[in-house]
C-alpha cells in the first residue's frame, strides 16, 4: 500500500480561495512498508480550461512554491500531483483552488449610515443593518460574493445565513490590514435570478470598544461595509458589480447591542419590513489598509456541551447552569410558551462564589450578558456578534421546564494533530487543560484570555506557549496569519507592541521606541516553533527581516549607557519590562518586572542565538557568525555580572537559574554546579513551582536534560499549590493565569498585588509544560525541521509505567508508546515516509529507523 493520505494548497484541502501569486502546495503519503522514501512527485497544475499552467517534478513534500504561469483573478484551478516511491510505487491525489480578486486596489465601495454620528465612549455603536434584492443580468453559472467590513459581518441570503464562520473579517492591524471573505453563492441563484441580500455589521474590534481602557472608534468612525458581486452566466460573458448608496441602511434591526465584551442584545419582535430604511451613505475610510482574501483559520462552532447541573437560585430568581467545562463560546438557548415582550437575561461566570452564585468580579469592565425579547411561541437564539469565556450560566425571565439550553465552543478551525496520554489521570487532565484554554485562546488570533475586558493578542503568552500548540493543532494558518500583524505592527526601530494587533494599547507603558523582552520575542520564537513543527522554510523567510530588526533593538537597549560588559546586559528601567511575570515566589507586579535584568538578558542570548540558526539555514552566513558573536558576549556577561564565577547567582531565584542553564549559557564547567544550586532553590519551595512566564515553559527540561529528572518529576507530579496539578485538585478544567487563583475552599485569595484584581482561569501560558509531555515524557522531539529527522527518548520517572503521544507531521504521523513493568521496558513507534528516527532506550542503546512500525525493548 502506498497512498496520499493529504494534498493542500496553502494549508487547506477545501474552500480554498487565496490571492497568493505562488501559492503553496504541501502533501503527505503513507506506506505499508518500511525505510520508504518519496523518489519523485510530478505536479501539474491546469486553469479551468484544462491549459497547464505549471509542470514540476520534486522529491520536497512541504511548501512547494507555484512557479508557472501568471493565476487569474476569480479563476479556479486544479493540482495534480502522481507520487512515486523509491521502491516504484505510485499514488495519485488531486485538489482544486480558487483564486481571489488578487487586486492591488480594491474594487468595491464602502458604504454606510451617513445619520449615524457615533460619538460615545466605552461603549459599542449601535448595528448596522444593509439590504438591497440584488438581480443577476442572465442564468448564473458561477456567483461569489467579496465581501469585508469595519466592524463585523453577518451576510443573509434571501433570510438565510451564508457560511458558517464568526467574526468576519477578522481581528487585524486595520489602520494596515483589512482582509476580505469570498463566498460561492452559486447554490442560491440555481433556478433563479433575484435574491434579497443583507448584512448586519456591528462594532466589532475596529469600532466598538476594546482593551480594559474601552477604547472605541480605533480604526473607524463608524461600521462601514463592502461586498463586491461577481457573476459569470451561461453566455460566458462576466459581471461585477458591487455596495453603493442605491443600498438601503437601518439600525433598526434585531440585534440592539452587540460588544465583545458586553455580550448582546436581541430583540426578536422586531419586524425589519416596518423598519425606517434609508439610502446608504458611501465612505471614505478612516485609514487605507491593504485589503486581501482571508488567510487565517476561521472561526467556527465545535464542541456543543450540554448542562451537567441545573440549580435554582431563589434569591436572585435565576437558573444555574454549570456545564462541566471552561472554554469560548456562546450559548443556545430554545423557549417555549413564550410571550411576546419577555425578556431572557443570561450571564457568564468562570467560578462560583461560595454561596453558588456567579463570580463575575474577575470581569472587571465586561458585562458578558445575553439579553433576548422573545416574540410569542417556541424561538431558538444564539449571539452572532460576541462570545464569553465561561463554565456557568446564570438565567433569569424564564422558568425551567421551558427553557432548553447548550453552550457551544467558538474557536479557530485547525486541525487536531497531537494526542498525549500517560498512566498518570492527574497529568492527562492537564493535558486536556492544556488543550482547552488553547482552544479558548485560538479566537482568529492568539489572546491572553477569553472573559474578561482584555482578549487581547498578547505577545508574551504565544512566545513561551507556541511549541505546546504547535504539538496539538496545526497552527500554520492561524499563526501565520497572526505573524503578518506583527510584521505590519512592527515600530520603526524595531521595537514591537505587546499586544498584537495592537489597537492604541500600550503597557507597562506608552514608549513607542522601546523593545520588550520576552513579549517581542514571540517575533523569532513563534516562525522558529512554526518551522520546526512543520518543516516550512517560507515562514523563516517571511519573518526573517523583522526579527533582524528586533533582535537589533534589543542589543541596542542593552548596550544603552552601557560600557564593557556590562553592553551585553539589558538593564533598562525595570517598568519598561514584565520581567517574571507572575512568579509565584514574589507577591508583587514590581517585584516581577524587578527581575528583567535577569530574563531580558537570557532573552537577548535567546533570541540571537535562534536567530543565529536561522540566517545559517537561510544561508546568510555573515549575519549568521556575527548573532553567534551576539549570544557568546551575552552569555559571557549574565555569568561574569549575575555570578559568583562558580556557577551560584548573587541574587537567587528560579527562573534566573533556569534560562541560562536550559539555554547553555553556562561554561561547561560551572552548568552542574548552577543546576545544583537550582535544585536546592526547589527543594527550599518544597518541589513548588517559582517560575514566571518565561522560565516556567523551561524549568523541567533545564532539570532533566542535566541529569535531575528525579526533581523535574517531583515537581511535576507535585500537587501543592503552587503547582500544575494543584489547579487540576482544585477542578481546573483550563490553565489558570495565576498559580494561587483559587485556595482550598474555592476562593480567590489573591489581594492587592499592584495588577488590577487581575486572574483568569483560562491563560495557556503555564501550559507550556506540555512541551516537557511531548519531548521528554513521551519522548518524541524533532532534531530537523517537521520531523524529517526526528529522535524518541522517554525520560522515565515519577512511577508513571506508560505514555503515548503521537503527533500528525507535515510528512504523516509520528508516534511513541511505552511501557514499564518491573524492569521490563518496551516501546512501539511510527516513523512518516522519508523520515528518519533515532531511537534511544532506557539503557542507553540507540537504534535508527526509516518510516515504518517498529517495537524495542530495553531491560532496566
Amino acid at each position: 500500500m502506498f497512498e496520499i493520505a493529504q494534498l493542500t494548497v496553502e494549508g487547506l484541502e477545501n474552500n480554498i480561495v487565496t490571492d497568493e501569486h505562488t501559492p503553496h502546495i504541501s502533501y503527505k503519503v503513507v506506506s505499508d512498508e518500511q525505510n520508504v522514501h518519496v523518489a519523485n512527485c510530478h505536479i501539474v497544475v491546469k486553469n479551468a480550461d484544462g491549459n497547464t499552467m505549471w509542470e514540476e517534478d520534486t522529491t520536497d513534500q512541504v511548501g512547494i512554491a507555484y512557479e508557472g504561469k501568471a493565476l487569474s483573478p476569480s479563476s479556479e484551478y486544479s493540482v495534480e500531483i502522481a507520487v512515486k516511491s523509491d521502491k516504484g510505487e505510485e499514488a495519485f491525489s488531486s485538489i482544486e483552488f480558487t483564486t481571489g480578486l488578487m487586486a492591488d486596489e480594491w474594487p468595491g465601495t464602502f458604504i454606510t449610515d451617513g445619520n449615524y454620528s457615533f460619538t460615545e465612549k466605552k461603549v459599542s455603536p449601535e448595528p448596522m443593518n444593509f439590504k438591497k434584492k440584488i438581480k443577476a443580468g442572465g442564468n448564473v453559472v458561477k456567483a461569489y460574493v467579496y465581501a469585508t467590513a469595519m466592524g463585523i459581518y453577518e451576510m443573509y441570503f434571501d433570510g438565510k445565513k451564508v457560511g458558517d464562520r464568526y467574526f468576519a473579517p477578522g481581528f487585524t492591524s486595520y489602520k494596515k490590514r483589512l482582509q476580505y471573505q469570498t463566498y460561492d453563492v452559486t447554490e442560491f441563484f440555481k433556478g433563479k435570478r433575484e435574491i434579497d441580500v443583507q448584512f448586519t455589521v456591528s462594532g466589532g474590534w475596529a469600532v466598538g470598544s476594546f482593551i480594559y481602557s474601552r477604547n472605541n472608534r480605533f480604526a473607524a468612525d463608524r461600521q462601514a461595509l463592502s461586498a463586491v458581486f461577481y457573476f459569470v452566466y451561461e453566455n460566458g460573458t462576466a459581471d461585477m458589480f458591487g455596495t453603493d448608496s442605491t443600498w438601503y441602511v437601518t439600525r433598526q434591526g434585531k440585534v440592539k447591542m452587540a460588544d465583545l465584551y458586553d455580550g448582546e442584545t436581541f430583540d426578536s419582535t422586531v419586524n425589519l419590513d416596518e423598519a425606517c430604511w434609508s439610502n446608504a451613505q458611501e465612505e471614505k475610510l478612516k485609514y487605507n489598509p491593504v485589503i486581501s482574501a482571508d488567510c487565517g483559520a476561521f472561526v467556527k462552532e465545535h464542541e456543543v456541551f450540554t448542562p451537567v447541573s441545573e440549580k435554582i437560585n431563589d434569591k436572585d430568581n435565576e437558573i444555574i447552569y454549570d456545564f462541566g467545562q471552561n472554554f469560548a463560546g456562546i450559548v443556545r438557548f430554545t423557549v417555549k410558551n413564550a410571550k411576546k415582550g419577555q425578556v431572557i437575561e443570561i450571564r457568564h461566570a468562570e467560578i462560583l462564589n461560595p454561596d453558588g452564585t456567579l463570580n463575575t468580579s474577575f470581569l472587571r469592565s465586561a458585562k458578558t450578558t445575553v439579553t433576548y425579547i422573545c416574540s410569542d411561541g417556541e424561538q431558538t437564539f444564539s449571539p452572532s456578534f460576541t462570545y464569553m469565556g465561561f463554565r456557568y450560566v446564570a438565567v433569569r425571565g424564564v422558568k425551567s421546564e421551558d427553557f432548553q439550553i447548550k453552550a457551544i465552543a467558538l474557536y479557530s478551525d485547525m486541525t487536531d494533530r497531537g494526542s498525549f496520554e500517560c498512566s498518570d489521570e492527574m497529568i492527562n487532565k492537564l493535558q486536556s487543560n492544556i488543550r482547552w484554554s488553547t482552544k479558548s485562546n485560538f479566537v482568529d488570533i492568539p489572546t491572553d484570555c477569553p472573559q474578561r475586558d482584555e482578549r487581547m493578542g498578547w505577545t508574551g503568552d504565544i512566545a513561551v506557549f507556541s511549541t505546546t500548540a504547535c504539538f496539538n493543532f496545526d497552527t500554520g494558518r492561524f499563526l501565520k496569519k497572526w505573524l503578518k500583524d506583527v510584521r505590519s505592527e512592527q515600530l520603526p526601530t524595531g521595537g514591537l507592541p505587546n499586544t498584537v494587533p495592537a489597537n492604541g494599547f500600550g503597557f507597562p507603558v506608552t514608549m513607542p521606541t522601546m523593545a520588550i523582552d520576552w513579549w517581542g520575542d514571540a517575533c523569532v520564537l513563534v516562525p522558529w516553533a512554526l518551522y520546526m513543527s512543520d518543516g516550512d522554510i517560507s515562514v523563516l523567510e517571511d519573518n526573517y527581516d523583522m526579527m533582524k530588526k528586533y533582535v537589533g533593538a534589543c542589543r541596542r537597549w542593552a548596550a544603552t549607557f552601557s560600557v564593557g560588559k556590562n553592553r551585553f546586559i539589558w538593564h533598562t528601567p525595570s517598568i519598561f519590562h514584565f520581567g517574571d511575570w507572575v512568579a509565584p515566589d514574589a507577591p508583587k507586579m514590581q517585584q516581577w518586572q524587578k527581575r528583567s535584568k535577569w530574563t531580558a538578558t537570557a532573552s537577548l542570548y535567546n533570541t540571537s542565538s535562534i536567530l543565529s540558526r536561522i540566517a545559517e539555514i537561510l544561508g546568510y552566513e555573515e549575519d549568521a557568525r556575527e548573532y553567534k558573536k551576539l549570544s557568546e558576549n551575552v552569555a559571557d556577561a549574565y555569568e561574569s555580572i549575575f555570578t559568583d564565577g562558580n556557577g551560584r547567582l548573587k541574587e537567587e531565584f528560579q527562573t534566573a537559574y533556569v534560562l541560562p542553564i536550559q539555554f547553555g549559557m553556562f561554561r561547561k564547567e560551572n552548568r552542574k554546579k548552577a543546576v545544583d544550586n537550582l535544585v536546592k532553590l526547589i527543594e527550599k519551595s518544597d518541589y513548588c513551582i517559582g517560575t514566571g512566564f518565561p522560565g516556567t515553559p523551561y524549568i523541567l527540561f533545564a532539570l532533566a536534560d542535566n541529569g535531575r529528572s528525579d526533581v523535574a518529576y517531583k515537581m511535576l507530579l507535585n500537587s501543592r499549590c503552587p503547582s500544575w496539578l494543584y489547579e487540576v485538585r482544585t477542578g481546573a478544567t483550563t490553565i489558570w493565569e495565576r498559580w494561587d487563583g483559587l485556595d482550598e475552599t474555592g476562593q480567590c485569595p489573591i489581594g492587592d498585588d499592584g495588577t488590577g484584581n487581575m486572574i483568569s482561569y483560562n491563560h495557556y501560558a503555564s501550559g507550556a509544560v506540555g512541551d516537557f509531555l511531548y519531548k521528554r515524557v513521551a519522548g518524541i522531539e524533532p532534531l530537523e525541521a517537521g520531523y524529517k529527522k526526528f529522535r524518541i527518548k522517554p525520560v522515565l520517572g515519577g512511577n508513571l509505567t506508560y505514555a503515548k503521544a503521537k503527533i500528525d507531521t507535515s510528512y504523516g504521523v509520528v508516534s511513541s508508546e511505552w511501557h514499564l513493568a518491573d524492569s521490563d521496558f518496551s516501546i512501539d513507534i511510527e516513523v512518516p515516509v522519508g523520515c528518519q528516527c533515532i531511537l534511544e532506550l532506557p539503557d542507553g542503546k540507540t537504534l535508527e529507523y526509516g518510516s515504518g512500525h517498529y517495537s524495542a525493548t530495553a531491560k532496566l
